[in-house]
């Protein structure tokens, strides 16, 4: 095989295309937006429909690597990066007029957002311990300086510094297992840390130490009990544009990290990591849910409800792999793929609904911001409703669906009680869920202004509200999407 074909670099083109074209936009706006103003949302909209038109041509092919394995395309990552764009481009679009408001529509908002998203891509696509790290890295330091973007509010600066400071110690702790593999495989690919695995030829005290670092540096990523301590403090304190950037799309990323690495990378001792998983599941149903109830600011809420949400992802990773037995693997991450990416869609619609009913001065946040909106904005109401039943699981909404799922794969994994303590938790949920609708139907409205919403973002949260509805009626083709990419992932 000559250089040129291990490299295989048409495998990479939507990330080099991206590269490529988030260079102009910044050149363009360097050079031109001095002279006049720029269209700067539509701008970074067309550079995020480059990666995607390359990943649409690319779906549905047979898995390719590049770089002598180090990067891989197969249906995991595309349909993983189709949703990332979608997150990306919705989150646009929800904040061009949030961002005029504020003066946060610039170039080092649109800039910092498409480089967050190129990290996002290499993280989903990496084959290789340093280019997981290396993504993550673009992704982070891009997410860091968004959310200190505005820096004359007291209490973005604080968000900024929490979110940098538990980042990099995330950061730290991925590094640090990612060096015990190395130093007890010998290999930095993924596939050969999984070969080192199954030899049963190498020191597994280093290894596992290791593995319990990648899981802790996972779950600060993912904000699960009891590294959940930035969630709150940093939706809060970022402003509504940045909060969704960090709400949606990342979740995608970190999933694609814990499969690559948990899934492919660990699988062979995944009994030994999934008890791990257990105590992060029930830590965050059980506090996520809790201290939610007690929130008053709307962005806080969310934020343990996030928390909580993750509990249900972990429950569908450590089901995987029953008594040595991987036989279930596909159907269990394949629940959890479809859950992660279902709440990233209902993400989006939430925190965009906050965004388009704030104004300037008023960030809307409270939830009791939202007492009487469907006398302002039925419409607005209406999706908020939509997603709120969704985000408690209240059927036909996807939330219903996707819950369930991966009850059942808990369930057929034998973690009988996990599923029962998850449904008792999401029933405890629901009240806060449920607190928002009330506010929204029954209270009298404390804001009298006119909810003003320009055409594009009112269709693109009409057609938030209906996807994550349509979804729930008919989630058989996501699914099982789904499940064949988590497949063909793992069988690759």
């Amino acid at each position: 095989m000559t250089m040129l074909e291990q490299l295989n670099m048409t495998a990479a083109m939507p990330e080099i295309l991206l590269l490529l074209a988030a260079c102009v936009f910044v050149l363009v706006e360097a050079i031109a937006g001095k002279t006049r103003k720029l269209p700067l949302d539509k701008m970074a909209l067309a550079v995020v429909a480059v990666p995607l038109v390359t990943t649409l041509i690319q779906m549905g092919g047979d898995a390719e690597v590049a770089f002598n394995g180090m990067y891989l395309a197969d249906n995991f990552a595309h349909l993983l990066k189709l949703f990332v764009y979608i997150a990306i481009a919705t989150t646009i679009i929800y904040a061009r007029d949030y961002g005029l408001d504020r003066g946060l529509h610039r170039g080092e908002f649109y800039t910092l957002t498409l480089f967050a998203m190129l990290g996002q891509m290499v993280m989903v696509s990496a084959g290789n311990l340093l280019v997981i790290y290396m993504g993550l890295e673009l992704m982070s330091l891009s997410l860091y300086a968004l959310a200190a973007l505005r820096r004359d509010e007291a209490d973005a600066t604080e968000a900024a510094i929490k979110y940098f400071i538990l980042g990099a110690l995330a950061s730290g702790f991925l590094l640090y297992g990612m060096s015990m593999l190395y130093g007890g495989t010998g290999d930095l690919s993924i596939a050969g840390v999984a070969d080192a695995f199954a030899s049963d030829e190498t020191n597994r005290t280093v290894l596992m130490l290791g593995a319990v670092f990648i899981v802790a540096g996972l779950a600060f990523k993912f904000g699960a009990v009891p590294f959940h301590m930035w969630v709150p403090d940093v939706y809060q304190g970022t402003p509504n544009s940045v909060t969704l950037l960090i709400a949606g799309a990342p979740k995608l990323a970190a999933f694609a990290i814990a499969f690559r690495m948990l899934g492919e990378g660990l699988l062979p001792i995944a009994t030994q990591w999934q008890p791990m998983l257990i105590v992060l599941a029930v830590g965050s149903l059980v506090l996520g849910n809790i201290v939610a109830i007690a929130q008053t600011n709307f962005k806080r809420m969310l934020a343990y409800s996030t928390v909580a949400q993750v509990g249900f992802v972990m429950l569908g990773l450590l089901s995987g792999v029953v008594d040595e037995n991987a036989s279930s693997t596909g159907q269990a991450y394949g629940a959890s793929m479809f859950y992660i990416i279902t709440y990233v869609l209902t993400t989006l619609g939430t925190l965009g609904v906050v965004m388009l009913i704030s104004r300037q001065g008023n960030e809307s946040d409270q939830i009791d911001d939202l007492k009487g909106l469907s006398r302002r904005s039925p419409m607005l109401a209406l999706v908020m409703l939509v997603l709120m039943f969704s985000l408690a699981g209240i059927p036909p909404t996807v939330g219903f669906v996707a819950k369930l799922t991966v009850l059942q794969a808990a369930i057929n994994a034998g973690h009988v009680w996990l599923a029962v303590l998850a449904v008792i938790a999401s029933l405890v949920g629901a009240f806060y869920y449920l607190r928002v609708v009330k506010v929204m139907y029954f209270d009298a409205p404390t804001d009298e202004h006119e909810v003003k919403v320009s055409f594009d973002a009112r269709t693109v949260l009409a057609i938030n509200g209906i996807a994550v509805l349509a979804l729930g009626l008919l989630p058989q083709s996501l699914m099982n999407a789904c499940i064949e990419a988590v497949r063909q992932a793992l069988g690759a």
